[in-house]
């Protein structure tokens, strides 16, 4: 009935320690639960006798059309949660009409997911971006955009608030540090060095800087978005180096614990990007009633994580199937009784108690 019963489910079902890997957060987990917290603070006030037959809910993404303002944010080793992995995911983001971003992290290699949701979806192009960390050796980086780009990524995703990897408690708690045997970070196949199923394969590195990200933008004619940045100023410092959009997120509460929910800090960002590029938000969205503040708030649209891997690990590509269309249901009914004829008609007007109000969208 709904994403928390998909949650419940896929505890049942999933060995402890890989629930543990996809639930879990950095240290106390303060952030994990603030993403979630901070929305329910946030009301509604919705508007009266502004009838519409239907509402439109669809959203333009780098010249892709989405059915929804929702995408499948990168989450990393879909096959420790079912055995067909990204290649599930794939299938339900295309069928929906909703973007994937395929994580770096893969188990099924980027272009596998590509191909899987173009079989699903055939002639409707789906789009499916590629999420990079960039690599402290530069050939990596050039090999991972290039497979990106040569399996028909409609863009790249680059993940910037990891110079070292979060403390999280429980996977230390647990021993996780590996795949199983007969797994493995697919993308990253003669690329580094050691066997490619091990956990920590991808390199982080503090000595990385906006030199880099140049370098990347100058390598590419993709979009490029930046996944991670908090503060105002890096979101106007981002723009100055050409990025194409934002993906505004906490990764989920995993890697630094106590920074802010990012609906807390999204009026602000909005107000920075002030609608020169599209503007997404993941982290703590749950409901059909998030996505409208979210977007009320200057999202252009928003990502989940954890609860498509809640709907994988419970019946595969039917359950995010499932998870996409309880969003896409409490979507349009919250529209409604907002008194929206579409996403086009959400403004910060229809929240209240927000930390602030947000810039133009």
């Amino acid at each position: 009935m709904n994403l928390r019963e998909f949650e419940s489910a896929a505890r049942e079902l999933l060995d402890p320690v890989h629930y543990d890997y996809v639930a879990g957060g950095a240290d106390d987990e303060v952030t994990v639960r603030a993403n979630e917290a901070a929305f329910a603070r946030i009301a509604l006030l919705p508007r009266v006798l502004r009838g519409a037959a239907s509402r439109e809910s669809g959203v333009t993404l780098f010249g892709h059309r989405a059915s929804l303002p929702v995408v499948l944010s990168p989450t990393a080793f879909h096959r420790l949660f079912h055995k067909e992995g990204e290649v599930a995911t794939a299938r339900a983001a295309a069928r929906a009409g909703v973007v994937m971003i395929t994580g770096m992290a893969s188990t099924v290699a980027v272009a596998d997911v590509v191909e899987a949701a173009r079989a699903a979806a055939p002639g409707r192009d789906p789009a499916v971006w590629f999420q990079l960390y960039l690599q402290p050796a530069p050939g990596v980086t050039e090999a991972l955009v290039r497979r990106a780009t040569e399996a028909g990524c409609a863009a790249l995703v680059v993940t910037v608030d990891s110079p070292v990897l979060g403390a999280h408690t429980r996977n230390a708690r647990n021993g996780f540090h590996d795949l199983p045997d007969g797994l493995a970070c697919e993308n990253l196949r003669d690329l580094l060095d050691g066997e490619p199923g091990h956990v920590r394969q991808i390199a982080m590195s503090p000595t990385l800087d906006w030199d880099d990200l140049d370098r990347l933008r100058a390598s590419t004619s993709l979009p490029l978005l930046l996944k991670g940045v908090l503060h105002p100023d890096d979101a106007r410092i981002a723009l100055d180096h050409g990025v194409d959009g934002l993906l505004l997120s906490n990764h989920g509460g995993r890697q630094l614990d106590t920074v802010p929910a990012t609906i807390d800090l999204l009026p602000e960002i909005a107000a920075a990007v002030a609608g020169r590029v599209p503007l997404l938000l993941d982290g703590g969205v749950r409901r059909g009633t998030d996505i409208v503040k979210a977007l009320a708030l200057g999202a252009t649209a928003v990502g989940i994580g954890r609860p498509a891997v809640w709907g994988l690990a419970a019946d595969g590509e039917n359950g995010v199937t499932r998870v996409l269309d309880i969003l896409r249901r409490e979507l349009d009914h919250t529209l409604a009784l907002c008194g929206a004829t579409g996403i086009a008609d959400l403004t910060p007007a229809l929240v209240r108690n927000a930390t602030a109000s947000a810039g133009p969208r």
